[in-house]
């Protein structure tokens, strides 16, 4: 049987494991990856390739960087190639028209929720934020809206105490990899036809901004719990200790709720246990924090170079 042309769209870290599972599957021919250009990183702002271009480098498989998606030299080049399908995972552009009416097969997405809850750009910090007890994948077929399209496949995870946005999307990553190759063969036959998604009832996730991931102390200890995880790794979940000449940043890791009542923001206990800190309803105890510049600690080192008496509140 003749391997299908597929091109792949991704640039994310989390599109690696659909690209992967499509390059090592012999039913399938990845005959190009398309990816964002290069980007400046760092304090000499050396051009650094997206993850999916590194893994595709490793693989051997041809890639494109294309400024704009709708590029009319971009576009002659996706027509050459005859992609069957296209699949997007992840890639940072809104496709054009012309793109998602180009292949036969249309044009699938891995999207990292259960739709349509959760269109937008961050589904999995946002599940862990409001509290989900589950979440999961979507493969979708796509239209030119924002994860409109109707919905081919899904698959469910719990989402577990222990999972932070990192943990979260890196099983989200696998499990989208494996029911994206597991359902395309009978997306091809027509054995599951796409089903659209409700005109309502849908959520969107909007994109994280640095400020999301600074602690509230009047919301519930569960809430916040649930935002710090949300937030692992970036932006953080952070507050504020008082110290002169300015207040100084400090970065929460790991927090555990504990049944105890006190002031909002206040630190109730210091030890090497952790600190206890009110909040609105309950108190959390921080189990490892960072003050800005230095490095994650246990509460005991923490407290060593930087003692923090009960009493404090924290902003």
């Amino acid at each position: 049987m003749t391997p299908l042309r597929i091109i792949f769209m991704g640039t994310a870290e989390l599109s690696c494991a659909s690209l992967a599972a499509l390059a090592r599957d012999e039913k399938f021919s990845v005959v190009a990856v398309v990816t964002q250009p290069d980007k400046p990183k760092g304090r000499d702002l050396q051009l650094t390739p997206s993850p999916v271009k590194r893994l595709a480098e490793q693989l051997n498989l041809p890639v494109l960087q294309p400024l704009r998606a709708r590029d009319e030299s971009f576009l002659g080049q996706l027509r050459e190639l005859q992609p069957a399908l296209i699949v997007v995972v992840a890639y940072g552009q809104i496709l054009p028209p012309a793109i998602l009416a180009l292949p036969p097969h249309g044009c699938l997405n891995v999207h990292t929720s259960l739709l349509p809850r959760y269109r937008g750009a961050a589904p999995i910090q946002w599940a862990i934020a409001n509290g989900d007890a589950e979440t999961g994948v979507s493969i979708m077929q796509m239209d030119v809206g924002l994860d409109t399209g109707p919905v081919v496949a899904t698959r469910s995870t719990p989402v577990l105490p222990a999972d932070d946005s990192q943990t979260l999307h890196d099983r989200l990553a696998r499990l989208g990899a494996e029911l994206l190759v597991e359902i395309i063969p009978d997306y091809l036959a027509g054995k599951n036809s796409p089903q659209p998604q409700p005109a309502e009832g849908f959520t969107y996730a909007a994109k994280i901004r640095k400020e999301d991931g600074r602690i509230d102390w009047q919301q519930p200890a569960a809430q916040i719990w649930n935002r710090l995880r949300a937030f692992t790794p970036w932006p953080g979940a952070f507050t504020f200790l008082p110290g002169q000449p300015k207040p100084q940043l400090l970065k929460i890791w790991k927090a555990e709720i504990v049944a105890q009542a006190g002031a909002a923001g206040v630190v109730l206990a210091a030890d090497k246990a952790g600190l206890v800190v009110g909040c609105g309803q309950g108190a959390l105890r921080i189990l490892e924090l960072q003050r800005e510049g230095g490095r994650r600690l246990t509460p005991e080192h923490f407290l060593a170079g930087c003692p923090i008496p009960p009493g404090t509140r924290l902003d």
